[in-house]
């Protein structure tokens, strides 16, 4: 199972694209929503200036993106292309292909977390203690194995094809809708009251929560952990669903 994620690392390192998306785009995504902001405005309702509230949301973002358009795609292609199903003929395990695929997404999306907190504090002069700075990394860095689940989960639920589609459609909008692109106390109450059940509200109000020195909701971490629960339940599903098939 080492080799089998060591080799999913060197691929994801040397694709590209899936590195400008995940590591440089949240960084560029974080200057242009937040450049032209000032340090001392907070926005409401949340005790936090534009600059750190979008930090936690763009690296959140980028972590999102690793885990979740990463896995997905990768997988049902490799479904198609037969690779899980020599996979299978060795003596790796099942639970090691879908650990291999979200280790090998989990290093990627550590990049993409450390390079939006770097451009905040080095170009918006954002400044905070020095266990606020890694209680972040982690909290950031562990939560998004829940998308990492949520992607194991499309990877086997979509066919080569519609995979992509089905991946967008979910990864925008729950970006959106759970505050990531921008605060969701702009929203009409309504939408509010939706964004507030998303995993991906949650995951961002966790490091928030670090920032302003709090404690994390209890409702938060109900939400990611029932999410990480039925993407993950869901995922060994579709595993089982395919091998029989296979």
């Amino acid at each position: 199972m080492n080799s089998l994620i060591k080799l999913e690392v060197a691929r994801s390192l040397r694709n590209r694209k899936f590195l400008f998306f995940s590591v440089i785009f949240p960084a560029a995504l974080f200057l242009l929503i937040a450049g032209n902001a000032d340090s001392k405005t907070k926005i409401e309702g949340s005790g936090l200036t534009l600059p750190t509230y979008m930090m936690v949301s763009m690296a959140s973002f980028g972590a999102l993106t690793a885990v979740l358009m990463g896995n997905s795609e990768r997988i049902a292609k490799e479904r198609e292309s037969g690779w899980v199903r020599q996979l299978r003929l060795t003596t790796l395990p099942g639970r090691g292909y879908v650990l291999a695929k979200t280790a090998g997404a989990a290093v990627v999306s550590l990049p993409s977390i450390v390079v939006v907190f770097v451009v905040a504090a080095a170009v918006k002069d954002v400044r905070l203690d020095a266990w606020q700075w890694l209680a972040l990394t982690g909290a950031i860095w562990a939560g998004s194995l829940v998308f990492a689940a949520l992607g194991v989960a499309i990877g086997y639920l979509a066919s080569g094809d519609a995979v992509r589609p089905i991946t967008m459609i979910i990864y925008f909008g729950m970006s959106m809708l759970g505050g990531l692109w921008m605060p969701t106390t702009s929203f009409p109450h309504w939408l509010q009251d939706i964004a507030k059940w998303l995993p991906t509200h949650a995951y961002a109000a966790l490091g928030r929560a670090i920032e302003q020195s709090q404690a994390p909701e209890a409702k938060d971490i109900a939400i990611l952990v029932v999410s990480f629960v039925l993407f993950a339940g869901g995922a060994a599903w579709l595993y089982r669903k395919d091998t029989l098939k296979a």
